[in-house]
């Protein structure tokens, strides 16, 4: 990618228009068609949604499409169906002890119609704000819940990291974006309460959470293993594995990326974006909360380095309009292949683009962009800037922008599980392609209606009060 040929964000305006405009109707389509005894929507097949049995992680966004699509239009319909939809559906996923996506369903439904309250863009009663307030802190706290201890460098258990579905073994690196569940929870004043009464403090499993992850899961060029060069600096890997016994770490791992060597690429999206959002919410606080106080300079220069070593990586093995393979080191990626000289060609013939990928990455260069122009870091700013509207300017169009009216998704080409072989591939095709995820059209919505609001100068999005973060605790 090159990001100094990157549109201005007024002339993206009239296509994230046009994506909301498309997003309505594709939004009602699948809210009078879907039978919810088959389980929740997760990606399109011949352009219609199905599920697929693995872990309920996609219903938040199903319906938090929803409220997006009235926050971007002011259509009050989508409102209705959004708060009737979070209030029916999804309460079982605010107690569900199985899964690491806390911050997804429930910040997606709970957390943005408690945001557009907050805002004042919705009326509603204190016991409706109440009612979300109270989901959320549950929701983080069951999802704090899910913890393995992992060794300090003194050799002691001390530290840990909320584990996946996978197991107390497995730590992902898809479950940093998630982790907004506890940094809510924690703002609204929750606590986790253990063995014996003991009170857990949800941040401070966030922030050793986020340090697990910076640690294990993001490669820096320094020789960790013979793949972990300087040319690779920036690497993610999809999972770490732990002898859960005496809590060390053991090897990377993958479940669906193509290697514990390669980098699935939206595993690295999460990276940047999940740590692009926990450098804005850990700006917010003061040293007193943190344990030790006076650690917050280096709890915001890990964040920081392993958001921008992932987003360097990212444009550096980005095809020049912001696209990605669904891994680096797929198979049948030419070897000789040259990011810089062309775009992306999401029905070639040897491997899947991830368009999923690229609208999560792209949501978090532009807040890690946000961030850096806050701090005055005005060229850093600018280039993460101009990537993520690289990006949106691709995802915003065709053959990426889904315009067939018979079909459910929204943003085409999205990839769930390669390895497994859930993605459809069309007749007469050798791979997946033309086909949505609710996770992609989720957030290439999102990403919109972040520019949305910058063009327009009204309030940033985040998943915390800014105007009213907590300081003490």
């Amino acid at each position: 990618m090159k990001p100094d040929t990157a549109p201005t964000l007024e002339s993206l305006s009239l296509k994230i228009d046009r994506l909301f405009e498309l997003a309505g109707p594709k939004i009602l389509d699948l809210e009078r068609s879907w039978d919810s005894a088959q389980g929740t929507p997760v990606f399109t097949v011949d352009g219609r949604y199905t599920t697929r049995g693995w872990t309920e992680w996609t219903q938040g966004f199903q319906f938090g499409c929803q409220i997006l699509q009235f926050d971007a239009t002011d259509d009050q319909q989508f409102l209705d169906i959004g708060r009737r939809n979070t209030l029916q559906r999804m309460a079982p996923h605010v107690s569900h002890v199985g899964v690491h996506d806390h911050g997804f369903n429930q910040i997606s439904t709970y957390g943005n119609l408690r945001r557009l309250a907050m805002e004042g863009r919705i009326d509603a009663h204190q016991h409706e704000i109440d009612f979300h307030e109270l989901a959320l802190k549950v929701s983080g706290a069951v999802q704090a819940a899910r913890w393995t201890t992992t060794l300090d460098d003194h050799g002691h258990r001390t530290r840990g990291f909320v584990h996946s579905f996978n197991g107390p073994h497995s730590l992902f690196s898809d479950t940093i974006r998630s982790m907004r569940a506890l940094g809510l929870s924690w703002q609204l004043g929750h606590v986790l309460m253990g063995e014996n009464d003991q009170p857990i403090s949800l941040l401070q499993r966030l922030i050793q959470h986020a340090a697990a992850t910076a640690k294990y899961n993001v490669y820096y060029g320094q020789g960790r293993d013979i793949y972990d060069t300087p040319a690779e600096a920036g690497r993610v890997v999809h999972e770490s594995i732990f002898n859960t016994t005496d809590g060390r770490y053991r090897c990377p791992s993958t479940q669906q990326g193509y290697s514990a060597f390669s980098t699935w690429t939206r595993g690295l999206a999460w990276i940047v974006c999940g740590y692009a959002e926990q450098l804005e919410f850990f700006d917010t606080l003061s040293d007193a909360v943190l344990e030790p106080p006076g650690s917050k300079s280096t709890l915001m220069s890990m964040c920081h380095r392993a958001a921008a070593a992932a987003a360097d990586w990212y444009i550096t093995h980005s095809f020049t309009d912001g696209m990605v393979y669904w891994d680096s080191g797929a198979p049948r990626i030419p070897r000789d292949m040259d990011y810089s000289a062309a775009p992306s060609n999401p029905h070639n013939d040897h491997e899947p683009i991830d368009s999923s990928a690229a609208a999560i990455a792209a949501q978090g260069l532009l807040r890690l962009g946000n961030f850096l122009e806050t701090k005055g870091e005005i060229a850093n700013a600018l280039r993460y800037h101009r990537a993520a509207c690289v990006i949106a300017d691709t995802l915003f169009t065709e053959p990426y922008l889904s315009t067939d009216p018979n079909h459910q998704g929204l943003i085409l080409h999205s990839i769930y599980h390669r390895p497994n072989g859930w993605d459809h591939t069309p007749p007469g095709r050798q791979i997946p392609c033309g086909e949505s995820s609710l996770w992609g059209d989720y957030h290439a919505m999102e990403l919109a209606l972040l520019l949305k609001r910058r063009i327009a100068d009204d309030p940033y999005i985040t998943f915390f009060d800014r105007e009213n973060s907590a300081q003490t605790s």
